[in-house]
């Protein structure tokens, strides 16, 4: 161990300037044993610093190396573990608690007395050592005799200074000047005695010389003293003398002071007297406006307009502390407050005038609007107005409750006049749709007033607008049982038991020009009188007040604006937008159930226009949320637009119950059936309706629909038809589907499109199989016979020796087939096909060429068969492919 403790001198705490005290081997509990050192060090410069080093061997050679290092102050707690037993385990709380084993208990005891030694020496900080012998601290206090055995290592740390390179250097130079010190130290050390010798006698008499110098100036400083003595003499008499000037100096500063602190007064009181006189007084001119100002001429509104600012400014002024109790201060209030009441009442009396005027002179003007598809024109008024819109501002700053009260009267006198002028208008736009009509196709003639056709119009609707009444009031017209094609069944496009094929298409386009000519008249006015209403009562449009978030507007009724009105002072609001959609919804509130009559109206004359409408109300809905989403007008039309969407939704719901309910007749064939016409019809209207529409994708539903249910009901016809052959009904009706969806080129329907043209395809093929296996029928059968053979396993060219189907019953068969007989059941196939195909699809020259082309391929297979089966035979059938052609093409122009 101590080979060990001088290596770690050397190695690692010589070149640190420390010194190893203590050493002990150890290693951590509990984990795999690693051992190292834990070493207690002091500094050799001043101020001593003792530490706790941690050194282990290094991992690439035989050295070691400093790992950690704890100052020994940081150290609060040596646990020992056992003060009786022998026991190598022990811990050091530093920052963490660390456990260490030793390799000896006597190394163990000898560290930890080592620390309690340097901490009693360098620290004597609190140190708890617990589980420590008591004996071994005791051993370890340095007393008496044994100081030197007890702390000897205590002793050796202030006894032992190494020496520094400067005295290194001295000692040096002087054993150089004497050649003989090193091998003769006592002569070395007499010459030194010597020297030191004449040293202390230089220094005594160095001393001994410096006394008289003392004395002198001893003597020099009582000297000095004696002047300052005098010169304190001299500053006292000053001091007295310029006491008596000091006085009277502060009484003309006294004096000074209070003369700056009047002037000071009179300036500040001057200020404060003319900030109330500046800010406090109102002009004559503004009062004398205020009083008797002309509120109908421009120049007079200008001018009350200024004086009520002014007034405002004046009654607003911050008034400094105190002002307000000064009795003129007080006066002058009052005397603001009491023109504002006065002048506040006299212009509510004014609006409020000027609000039932415009009520009475509009309705003069109703009498010629009511003949034209217009609606009045209140710009004049609303200009009128917006001369007061600054007072209307000033107004709902100072009091609320009257701006208040304007507002609802505004909205009574303008709701009802509204009211009256878009009932008429609407009522004028029911009397041009219904119109005049031709007979058979339309309605009667409504030569009548305006008082019927509102008494008709509202016996066609329910309390809340809507189609609720049955439709016996319409013409009806019965479906004749002819031949023709639409005889067959109900119309698809039926509304009100109306066929849609009976109605002139004018008609639709004129209600198209009429309902968009009244959304045309509705929106600027609504827009307008909304623009007004943000001017005039001074309501943001663009911009939401930051508050309390309220409800949505709720309807006002019986005197009530909103929740954001209440009495005497202004509530805050979540948004003034709120505020406008509100006195809209008040103003405007039969635009929406009049709508909703006009839409059923026009459903009811003509389901077709659902189709028109949901087009125009959309591009009207569109244009006004670009505008503003949540305005009064966005939100109507919006509306309007679901009961429309319903409407069409609805029109789209009947076309597909009539198609499941249609019926055909027994006793003729059937052609093209209706409901497929009426949608060709249905689409090409639809198409011409729906180009460049903002709805596109709920007309695409729509198709998708329909034409399920069309394909649906052509099988389900085809499937019960009893004249008309079943691939004839679905050849010819998917033929039909087929051209239209090619021509309208409708691109939802791409899908369906190729589908028609399949099932077409797959059924004019299976229709010719079937009818061709009766001109040749005994032909067919005989090889029929043969091909079962074969397919039992019998070679092709061993069928001749089949009893029945030898050369001898071929020749039969074929002799039974000369080409007259051929060519007349081809003519009887002809007709035939001619009865069950219709003239108007056309396909009958399409049918026969698709006939001819199968007869000729099964004449190859019959030839086929014979050369294959017979070889060698000679027989042939009686006619030839050419005879086929000649007899196919003379029998088409025959007829």
């Amino acid at each position: 161990m101590t080979a060990i403790k001088h290596a770690l001198q050397r190695d690692i705490f010589t070149p640190n300037d420390e010194r190893l005290l203590s050493i002990v081997n150890v290693c951590k509990a509990g984990k795999k044993k690693r051992n190292c050192f834990l070493c207690a060090t002091v500094t050799t410069e001043r101020p001593v610093q003792v530490n706790v080093v941690k050194v282990k061997k290094s991992d690439k050679g035989d050295f070691y190396k400093r790992q950690t290092a704890w100052a020994l102050r940081d150290l609060a707690v040596v646990d020992a573990k056992d003060a009786v037993k022998e026991n190598p385990e022990f811990d050091l709380h530093f920052d963490k608690v660390y456990k260490w084993v030793a390799s000896s208990t006597v190394e163990k005891n000898t560290f930890i007395s080592c620390i309690w030694k340097l901490n009693q020496r360098y620290l004597r900080k609190k140190i708890d050592f617990i589980n420590v012998s008591s004996q071994l601290l005791e051993e370890s206090v340095p007393s008496g005799e044994n100081q030197s055995v007890a702390g000897g290592d205590e002793e050796a740390v202030d006894e032992y200074q190494e020496l520094n390179a400067r005295e290194e250097q001295d000692i040096e130079i002087m054993m150089e000047g004497c050649e003989y010190a090193i091998s003769n130290a006592e002569a070395f050390a007499e010459k030194l005695s010597r020297e030191l010798q004449v040293l202390d006698g230089a220094n005594i008499q160095s001393i001994m010389a410096s006394e008289k110098q003392v004395n002198i100036l001893m003597k020099l400083l009582d000297e000095a003293l004696k002047e300052v003595d005098q010169i304190e003499l001299k500053l006292s008499s000053y001091e007295e003398m310029l006491q008596s000037v000091k006085e009277q100096m502060d009484q003309i500063s006294e004096s000074n002071h209070l003369i700056h602190l009047s002037n000071t007064n009179n300036v500040k009181l001057l200020s404060e007297i003319e900030f109330l006189v500046n800010h406090m007084d109102l002009a004559k001119g503004h009062i004398k406006a205020l009083q008797e100002g002309d509120l109908t001429s421009s120049r007079g509104i200008e001018a009350c307009t200024n004086a009520a600012d002014a007034l405002l400014q004046c009654m607003n002024v911050a008034l400094r502390p105190g002002h307000d109790m000064l009795h003129a201060v007080k006066q002058q209030q009052q005397r603001f407050s009491d023109l504002r009441e006065q002048f506040a009442r006299r212009l509510a009396s004014h609006l409020n005038s000027v609000f039932v005027q415009q009520g009475h002179d509009q309705s003069s003007t109703l009498a010629q609007h009511s003949v034209e598809l217009t609606l009045p024109n209140h710009h004049p008024f609303h200009r009128d107005l917006l001369r007061y819109a600054k007072l209307m501002e000033w107004l709902k700053n100072t009091d609320f409750a009257k701006y208040e009260g304007l507002t609802k009267n505004y909205m009574d006198y303008l709701s009802r006049l509204y009211e009256r002028e878009i009932k008429d208008f609407f009522e004028v736009a029911k009397i041009k749709m219904t119109g005049t009509t031709r007979e058979g196709k339309k309605f009667a003639t409504l030569p009548r007033k305006e008082s019927a056709v509102k008494q008709e119009t509202e016996s066609l609707h329910g309390s809340s607008g809507k189609l609720t009444g049955s439709t016996s009031s319409l013409n009806k017209l019965s479906v004749q049982s002819s031949g023709n094609r639409r005889s067959q069944s109900s119309s698809l496009l039926d509304m009100g038991n109306m066929s849609a094929s009976d109605l002139d298409v004018a008609d639709r386009t004129k209600f198209d020009k009429i309902f968009e000519q009244v959304l045309s008249e509705l929106e600027p006015l609504c827009l307008a009188e909304q623009d007004f209403i943000s001017k005039f009562f001074k309501l943001q449009q663009h911009q939401s007040i930051s508050g309390a978030t309220t409800n949505e507007a709720e309807e006002m009724d019986g005197g009530t604006l909103s929740r954001s009105f209440t009495s005497g002072v202004p509530q805050t609001v979540s948004s003034e937008k709120d505020m406008i959609r509100q006195m809209m919804t008040k103003i405007f509130r039969c635009i929406e159930p009049e709508l909703n009559n006009l839409i059923a109206l026009g459903d009811k004359i003509d389901s077709f226009n659902s189709l028109y409408m949901l087009v125009k109300m959309s591009h009207h809905v569109w244009t006004a949320q670009n505008v503003d989403p949540a305005s009064f007008l966005s939100t109507t039309l919006g509306n309007v637009l679901v009961t429309v969407k319903r409407n069409f939704d609805k029109c789209i719901s009947n076309q597909m119950k009539q198609m499941d309910e249609v019926k055909i007749s027994k006793k003729s064939k059937v052609g093209i059936l209706p409901f497929v016409a009426e949608f060709e019809e249905f689409a090409a209207l639809a198409e011409s309706i729906f180009k460049n529409a903002e709805r596109r994708g709920d007309l695409d539903k729509a198709y998708i629909k329909l034409i399920r249910a069309v394909f649906v009901s052509v099988e389900k016809v085809a499937n019960e038809s009893q004249k008309t052959p079943r691939d004839v009904v679905m050849m010819e009706n998917f033929h039909h589907i087929f051209a239209t969806l090619s021509r309208l080129k409708i691109s939802c329907l791409e899908a369906e499109k190729k589908e028609a043209k399949q099932k077409y395809t797959d059924h004019l093929q299976s229709y010719v199989i079937y009818s061709l296996g009766q001109p040749l029928e005994k032909l067919n059968h005989f090889f029929e016979g043969v091909e079962a053979r074969v397919a039992q396993g019998i070679r092709e060219e061993e069928v001749s020796y089949q009893l029945a189907f030898n050369k001898q019953e071929l020749r039969k068969v074929i002799k039974e087939y000369p080409g007259k007989e051929v060519k007349k059941g081809l003519d009887n196939l002809y007709k035939k096909v001619d009865k069950h195909l219709c003239e108007e699809e056309n396909l009958l020259q399409v049918v026969w060429h698709s006939m001819q082309d199968e007869f000729i391929r099964q004449y190859k297979h019959f030839e086929g068969l014979i050369a294959r089966c017979y070889p060698g035979s000679g027989i042939t059938m009686e006619f030839t492919i050419q005879d086929i052609l000649d007899y196919c093409s003379s029998i088409a122009q025959s007829h």
